[in-house]
């Protein structure tokens, strides 16, 4: 799913999102519908934005009045369903720390080994944070979820607090900046070295369809 091959000639979808982004949650089923149709003609990139971070990083009650009414607009939007071990259990309870660390370098470390698994394992950490309702700041709990993508948990765990992880995180992070991106999800086209916008926001799959099959009707005619 992942373009790590230097040589693939194909075009790139690069995907920016945030595991605690709720509106990113909402697109993980267009984004793998759209994995579903274009796999065979674009390389898929995934990588995290580092949304709470730094500063912004505290516990999800100071911002659960805002969250409390604004799930109820993604789900209606995009169709998916906030669980209610994350409503009753993470939300209402108020003290779960809220920070995109961790979530990025579990992702990180899943890239390393297995690039193809990146698309899938974005959508498996939102579903742990919003549906499933885990504590986002505990390591561990990544460890057992990248079981069902054949780790042990332990040694996951324990390459997410290597320095070089943290590095590969923060190189992500560091992308997003230099491609101006300051919001999730953000898709973008890459054709050589041309790099288009998709979206920027939530986004259907029908429309996203209609941009990608404009631009590669394009790069075909004028390659």
């Amino acid at each position: 799913m992942t373009s790590s091959s230097a040589q693939s000639s194909l075009p790139r979808l690069w995907y920016a999102y945030d595991a605690l982004c709720g509106w990113c949650y909402g697109f993980s089923p267009v984004m793998q519908e759209l994995y579903r149709e274009y796999a065979s003609v674009l390389e898929f990139e995934v990588f995290s934005g580092g949304m709470i971070r730094g500063d912004r990083i505290g516990a999800i009650g100071e911002v659960a009045p805002y969250i409390s009414w604004a799930y109820k607009h993604v789900e209606e939007r995009t169709g998916v369903v906030f669980g209610e071990k994350f409503l009753h259990g993470v939300l209402a309870e108020g003290t779960a720390i809220f920070t995109s660390i961790p979530a990025a370098l579990a992702m990180a470390v899943l890239k390393r080994s297995k690039p193809l698994q990146a698309l899938a394992f974005a959508h498996r950490l939102q579903t742990a944070i919003y549906f499933d309702g885990i504590q986002p700041s505990r390591y561990e709990v990544y460890g057992e979820y990248a079981q069902e993508f054949g780790f042990d948990a332990k040694e996951f765990t324990e390459q997410m607090r290597q320095p070089a992880t943290l590095e590969a995180a923060e190189a992500e992070f560091a992308l997003c900046a230099r491609l101006g991106i300051t919001g999730f999800p953000t898709v973008l086209l890459q054709q050589g070295q041309t790099l288009t916008l998709l979206a920027q926001g939530y986004t259907d799959a029908h429309m996203l369809k209609e941009r990608i099959n404009t631009l590669l009707q394009r790069d075909t005619t004028t390659a």
